[in-house]
């Protein structure tokens, strides 16, 4: 899964772009920029969107949380 298309999943789990906004602290208008501009989540909301959706930090930002070597 592509750090995009955990970002997406997060959205899902999030129950959408409103609610996925409230959860990291940004308007939904924010998340559909992000979205309409192909980008992965900003570093400053991963943690956020990781404990408010269940979406692993690891694929929604690899290059800053890589997979731990023992975890692979």
């Amino acid at each position: 899964m592509s750090p995009y298309e955990a970002f997406q999943a997060a959205i899902v789990a999030a129950n959408g772009q409103t609610a996925f906004g409230r959860i990291i602290g940004v308007s939904q208008q924010r998340v559909w920029n992000w979205l309409q501009a192909g980008k992965h989540l900003p570093a400053d909301y991963v943690l956020a969107a990781e404990a408010g959706t269940g979406i692993s930090r690891h694929l929604l930002r690899p290059d800053i949380y890589p997979i731990p070597a023992e975890a692979e």
